[in-house]
């Protein structure tokens, strides 16, 4: 399926209160360590230097701050604090790919997935350069130190497949593909992050969960439903913003191909999907086996926390401004949002040729090693190094580019 076949977009379209369809299951719930532990996460952030001037603040106005404490509304103060970092990381690594620099750069985002996964493989390293990576160097660091081993594992292979999951997108934005419905929905569980924030609810309480239990099938469905619980309603709330930007990867608009109809039938269709889910959350959870009076202990604390988490962050769509431009969508029965304008995309001063597959790998191999200036050097590489002189300059030569 292809951008292409999208029907033309109305002006506007109305869009249900979502967090009502999940609050009838999900707690929702504050945490009231938020202000103290936002205090050290901004000043953590800060020192990143990944954003400057109005980009930074604009970042830091949709409050992820709030959303992690409506998400981890029983963490104590330094969890939580883990857990704002956790999502200015997220964030800002994921506008990377889906806004900033690199957003149908396949290959340029495949450098930064290496470089940050190998933080993941070696915690004890220095952290690196690139500013994106060394934010999860530190959170690695933080998440290690309390978590169990079964949780330390599921955090390493969750952060794998979603670093993956951003290179497989970038590639479908390169070339105007939407996938199937069916495809788009496992796709979309690994971009959100779905596993990622599940280990991260573990690791905010400090849970104790055997590693047979989440092998379990009804589990693993209920893992399923939860984060498709927390997704769609993040593609309904986002994929305005993301039309104007020039992403496509949404599953509205997998739908809208998939079944040849309008913007609001599109929406009115994942709106009732989501009800569904929910339901399913519901039959699933009824089902769940007993594995003994202590586990059966640590998996109610856990899911509890999870739909905590899955009810914050429908919440959250709603309160923070990423989504809806500042207008008043809090506590209404059904919205009507106009459909923002296709913002132009900013020229890049050299633009990236196509190359062979060899070449892309050599250029990686060179960046990853060292930067030997060179009259052949092919532009694809130099636009490479110049996303990751963070890496390979020092920082005593005062010299900085910024990568969104």
């Amino acid at each position: 399926m292809s951008v292409a076949q999208l029907r033309p977009f109305p002006t506007h379209f109305r869009l249900r209160d979502l967090t009502a369809i999940t609050s009838s299951v999900f707690e929702f719930k504050v945490n009231p360590h938020q202000e103290e532990a936002a205090h050290a996460a901004n000043a953590w952030f800060e020192r990143r230097k990944v954003y400057h001037g109005l980009k930074k603040q604009r970042f830091l106005s949709h409050r992820f701050d709030s959303y992690a404490g409506m998400s981890f509304p029983d963490a104590d103060v330094a969890h939580l604090e883990t857990c704002i970092a956790f999502f200015f990381w997220a964030f800002s690594f994921d506008d990377l790919s889906d806004e900033g620099a690199l957003q149908s750069k396949p290959d340029a985002v495949q450098v930064g997935v290496d470089i940050s996964m190998e933080v993941l493989r070696n915690p004890d390293g220095p952290a690196p350069g690139f500013p994106y990576a060394a934010m999860l160097h530190d959170i690695w660091r933080r998440f290690r130190s309390t978590a169990s081993p079964g949780a330390c594992n599921r955090f390493f292979r969750a952060v794998e497949s979603w670093m993956n999951s951003q290179v497989e997108q970038a590639r479908y934005r390169s070339t105007d593909e939407i996938p199937s419905v069916e495809d788009f929905i496992i796709l979309r569980r690994r971009t959100i992050g779905g596993p990622i924030v599940e280990a991260m609810v573990e690791y905010s309480l400090d849970l104790q969960i055997p590693e047979y239990v989440w092998e379990h099938p009804i589990l693993q469905e209920m893992s399923k439903a939860v984060i498709d619980i927390m997704t769609w309603p993040n593609d309904l709330c986002s994929f305005n913003k993301e039309q104007a930007d020039g992403d496509f990867q949404n599953l509205v608009f997998c739908i809208m191909i998939e079944r040849d109809t309008d913007l609001q039938t599109a929406v009115d269709i994942l709106t009732d999907m989501l009800a569904q889910r929910v339901a399913d959350y519901v039959r699933y959870k009824a089902q769940l086996p007993s594995f003994g009076p202590e586990v059966d202990a640590e998996l109610a604390r856990y899911n509890k926390a999870i739909e905590q988490y899955t009810q914050g962050t429908v919440v959250w769509y709603y309160y923070s401004p990423r989504y809806f431009r500042g207008q008043d969508v809090k506590g209404k029965p059904e919205i009507v949002v106009p459909v923002y304008e296709r913002i132009a995309p900013v020229e890049e001063p050299v633009p990236t040729p196509q190359v062979s597959v060899a070449e892309k790998a050599a250029s990686r191999a060179s960046i990853r090693s060292s930067f030997m200036p060179h009259s052949r050097l092919s532009l694809f590489l130099l636009s490479l190094i110049a996303c990751l002189l963070y890496v390979t300059l020092p920082s005593s030569l005062g010299f900085r580019i910024a990568l969104i």
